[in-house]
């Protein structure tokens, strides 16, 4: 592994010496076990501990095959996907992967006893599998965690409608959180040049389900001038839609829990925020009911901040806890698009206000190749950026995860994988110093 860093780190490696790199029998890579399947049986979601089940193994490199590359992993990043399978909620990942494994001989080298997690990436190709043309050893990448295999006429208008997507490091293995990864190569997009390794690990997921889910036409299909309430503005994924809404004309309504996130949200220029906690909002009156008059209350400030109007799109991801409140607040003909269900997957609503208003539900998953690589061109141009706050080491994945899943976090969090410290890869200076404030945004909160 040694040379393949010392490879990266030098300004005049070419595609020939990486392409010349002996590779590896091994790797080291955040697992889970399976059997350790049933560890946390009995225990509430808020009691499991990802540290526990998370482990730092030597695991083989795995074969490659068509269409596919190996890439050394200079940093990755920790998603709610990361903590679902440390915890095995809502299902063990490898029933994902006992399914993956059937399909055929290629894809039985995903079934395996221990499950590589993660679903971001920077790095450097060091292998590319047969067929493969776009790329080549020695190229800087970034990966989008979309894993289809396009056999079927559904996933070639929209490829996340492929009857076969995964999303990869999640329902598939070798993901991100290793010094190497296995990718198909279609998941591949250019790093962008100004950004250090963490940095430009840490949009991939969050800001392709973002830009989906807000501004493609699969999603809200928002436009200038629009209303959305985005609940946990300053987190993951929220922080990305409040960049989205704001470059595209909107005006975010942001939804946070303190002080602290709700300066985040100031800082990306957002004007209109609700402190969720300081005003006392609690939307459930006991675990199976409901109070309609906090969504009411909740509606009454939403047009306090707007000037009399409801909002157009609400960008739902918490799920359980806020759902009903989502349905009643939004406009009459507006539109909920909702993924994710960090809160709860079972949502109730008064579908009163639903059906009665002409309101839209939209189910909203991932991004599909060209929403991805959309969402990273804006990144690359400086249009959005990182919101990453925090970085960990490979060693300490098991903490950033149960930070993470204990909502400890602001925006992204980070994990060094090859990277010896924060700070390398930076390859357009320039372009970095016009940013570096906003780049920065969530590390100097």
């Amino acid at each position: 592994m040694q040379e393949i860093l010392d490879a990266i780190l030098s300004t005049d490696s070419t595609s020939a010496d990486f392409a010349a790199l002996k590779l590896p029998d091994s790797y080291r890579a955040i697992t889970l076990h399976k059997d350790e399947e049933q560890m946390f049986a009995g225990l509430d979601s808020r009691d499991k501990d990802p540290r526990q089940s998370l482990h730092l193994d030597e695991v083989a490199l795995p074969e490659l095959g068509p269409g596919e590359a190996l890439v050394a992993v200079m940093a990755s990043a920790v998603n709610y996907n990361t903590v679902w399978s440390s915890i095995y909620e809502p299902v063990s990942t490898f029933g994902f992967l006992e399914r993956y494994g059937r399909l055929s001989p290629l894809t039985k080298r995903h079934d395996l006893p221990y499950h590589v997690l993660g679903s971001d990436l920077a790095g450097v190709v060091l292998r590319t599998g047969a067929g493969v043309n776009a790329w080549k050893p020695g190229d800087e990448v970034v990966a989008h965690c979309l894993s289809v295999e396009l056999e079927s006429s559904d996933g070639h208008n929209d490829t996340m409608m492929d009857p076969e997507q995964r999303i990869w490091g999640f329902e598939t293995n070798f993901g991100g959180l290793a010094q190497i990864a296995l990718v198909k190569t279609n998941q591949l997009m250019p790093k962008p040049a100004h950004l250090t390794w963490e940095e430009a690990a840490s949009p991939g997921l969050v800001n392709s389900t973002a830009y989906r889910q807000l501004v493609s036409r699969n999603g809200a299909g928002m436009k200038q001038g629009d209303n959305v309430l985005i609940w946990g503005a300053s987190g993951g994924l929220g922080s990305y839609a409040t960049q989205y809404a704001l470059a595209g004309g909107a005006t975010p309504i942001c939804v946070v829990s303190n002080d602290q996130k709700a300066d985040i949200c100031r800082a990306m220029g957002a004007e209109a925020i609700i402190d969720r906690s300081a005003e006392g909002y609690k939307f459930w009156k006991d675990e199976n009911t409901q109070d309609p008059r906090e969504w009411k209350r909740l509606g009454g400030r939403i047009r306090e901040l707007t000037g009399g109007e409801d909002v157009d799109i609400v960008f739902e991801h918490p799920g359980r806890e806020t759902f009903g409140a989502s349905v009643y607040v939004t406009r009459k003909g507006g539109t909920i698009v909702t993924c994710a269900s960090t809160s709860g997957f079972m949502h109730q609503y008064d579908n009163r206000y639903l059906w009665m208003s002409l309101k839209k539900i939209v189910g909203s998953h991932f991004a599909n190749y060209r929403e991805a690589w959309e969402a990273n061109r804006l990144v690359a141009k400086g249009k959005i950026h990182p919101t990453l706050s925090k970085v960990y080491t490979l060693e300490e994945t098991g903490q950033a995860s149960l930070d993470v899943h204990q909502n400890k976090h602001q925006g992204k969090v980070g994990v060094l994988c090859l990277a010896p410290e924060e700070g390398l890869g930076v390859r357009d200076a320039e372009l970095r110093a016009k940013h570096l404030p906003a780049i920065n945004r969530f590390r100097d909160i």
